[in-house]
């Protein structure tokens, strides 16, 4: 998959170690933000085969070996926004796979500084859906 220009999607350190830990227990891994009420607009973590990638669904980039989509409508939102997929302590709902572990994965963001924004635009749309795979 090619990746962006500038970083649309980042991870710290204490995510990171935990996708690789959930990578050894469930194999290769992918992130899907949804947007959407209560834990709706939550990260969540699946399975690569367990979960089927839209062709309206944006691919942000790469993080821990883990690509990153974001539906359509919510990257209409937070499309001048980068973000870092951080865990804190807790459970959150749904079915994602950290939620046995006492963790939960959760969003951060900041708004693209004008250098990075240009540079976005100038590469174009990201790539959506099949595009990605």
């Amino acid at each position: 998959m090619m990746e962006s220009p500038v970083p649309r999607v980042g991870v710290t350190p204490a995510a990171a170690a935990l996708l690789h830990k959930l990578q050894a227990q469930h194999g290769p891994l992918l992130f899907h933000q949804s947007g959407g009420c209560c834990d709706g607009s939550t990260p969540m973590c699946f399975p690569r085969k367990e979960f089927r990638i839209g062709q309206r669904d944006v691919y942000l980039g790469t993080i821990a070996d883990t690509p990153f989509y974001i539906g359509d409508q919510q990257f209409e939102y937070w499309k001048h926004t980068h973000l870092t997929i951080d865990v804190v302590p807790g459970r959150g709902a749904g079915f994602s796979v950290e939620t046995p572990e006492g963790m939960r994965f959760l969003t951060r963001s900041r708004l693209f500084e004008d250098a990075e924004w240009a540079a976005l635009e100038a590469a174009g749309p990201p790539l959506r859906g099949e595009q990605s795979g």
